[in-house]
């Protein structure tokens, strides 16, 4: 009977003590990053799927800068060719990689949305006007999701500094987690230099 109540008494303290160093702390918030992290790409996702029929809709319009159709084209290639796994998140280099490929996405998205004012007949295009509503509505997404991945990682990473749970992390394997930068963000958010110079083909 007494050894039943000790073994009681050690499996309670066994539980204060995990909860106490952050144990469970650890397993809420990695949940938390990985539904984040999912949401993250799901919204990527639905992006790069409005693009083939944006640039093909583009196409059709006479005369358009074909460099700037290219960059788009090249930009999505890159950022769909890198594997986003939930592992990602716990490799910083692969992390970057992601995040400078969607980057350059949306640069080039932003360019070629810019230069689309030189042109009239996309203005009127209600199919353009259409999927440029769904990209403004699928970018505005993007930022919750990113924004909602960032306050969730920092939070997990606070616990993973601070004491005594930063030790729970190190023996547990709980390490820091990559997240969203501002790099590049000031040249990102630059509107693109555009000519507004006609069309050859209206010259």
């Amino acid at each position: 009977m007494i050894r039943r109540l000790w073994l009681v008494v050690l499996a309670c303290a066994s539980a204060a003590a995990l909860t106490g160093c952050g144990y469970n702390d650890f397993q809420r918030l990695d949940e938390q990053v990985k539904a984040a992290w999912a949401e993250v790409l799901n919204q990527y996702q639905r992006r790069s799927d409005l693009i083939p029929n944006l640039v093909a809709t583009v196409k059709g319009e006479a005369a358009f800068e074909q460099d700037t159709l290219t960059q788009v084209i090249e930009a999505r290639s890159r950022a769909t060719s890198i594997q986003a796994t939930p592992e990602l998140v716990n490799n910083p280099e692969a992390f970057q990689k992601f995040q400078a490929a969607q980057n350059q996405l949306t640069g080039a998205l932003s360019r070629l949305m810019a230069v689309s004012e030189r042109y009239p007949s996309l203005r009127a295009n209600q199919a353009f006007q259409d999927l440029r509503v769904q990209l403004e509505g699928t970018e505005n997404r993007v930022t919750v999701a990113r924004n909602r991945y960032i306050q969730t990682v920092t939070e997990y990473n606070v616990l993973a500094r601070s004491f005594p749970s930063n030790l729970t992390a190190k023996v547990l394997g709980y390490a820091v987690k990559p997240s969203f930068t501002v790099q590049n963000e000031a040249q990102i958010s630059q509107p693109p230099a555009v000519s507004f110079d006609k069309p050859a083909s209206a010259r």
